[in-house]
């Protein structure tokens, strides 16, 4: 098992098609809950919550995906990422919505410490408010993106990185 920086350094995401069973145990889906909970959360709002899709219920939440089941179905398990922000005169909305983001990274880092395949979507239907009305959204939530958890079946090559002196500047 890699240490946490080389970790970070190897991280690549895999893509639900070459995922299949097992999936984390409970134990294991715990653990990388928790750690998803674990974020910067300015307020102490909890401007997000976890949607977990396992076993039938990946079946049950494709039909209201319609035309990409597969989208759902492929990893043996998906957590759905809810973002919502409440007023607050100190913490603005992009602040809270950014919270939901690195609580979607904090998992995916997570399920690959625990040795699993993992990956953070989103896609066409994480906007469409039909498809989040019958996924139990409320109005003023959205889906900051789906992550896709299983074990990998197959090596999974690196794309190109930028280089740092493309994206660094120093003030």
């Amino acid at each position: 098992m890699p240490d946490a920086i080389e970790l970070l350094k190897i991280r690549r995401s895999v893509k639900p098609r070459e995922m299949s069973e097992p999936g984390p145990s409970p134990a294991e889906l715990e653990t990388i809950l928790t750690i998803g909970a674990r974020v910067p959360d300015h307020g102490k709002l909890t401007p997000w919550r976890f949607i977990v899709f396992e076993g039938d219920a990946r079946v049950r939440a494709a039909a209201d995906i319609d035309v990409e089941k597969h989208r759902v179905t492929d990893a043996p398990l998906v957590i759905g990422i809810v973002s919502f922000t409440k007023p607050h005169p100190k913490v603005p909305p992009w602040e809270q919505e950014l919270s939901a983001g690195a609580s979607a990274m904090n998992m995916v880092t997570a399920a690959t410490a625990l040795g699993y395949g993992a990956c953070w979507l989103t896609g066409w239907f994480a906007f469409d408010r039909d498809v989040l009305d019958g996924l139990g959204l409320k109005a003023d939530e959205k889906l900051a993106g789906f992550i896709h958890i299983g074990t990998q079946t197959k090596p999974n090559e690196d794309r190109p990185r930028p280089a740092l002196s493309d994206i660094v500047t120093r003030f």
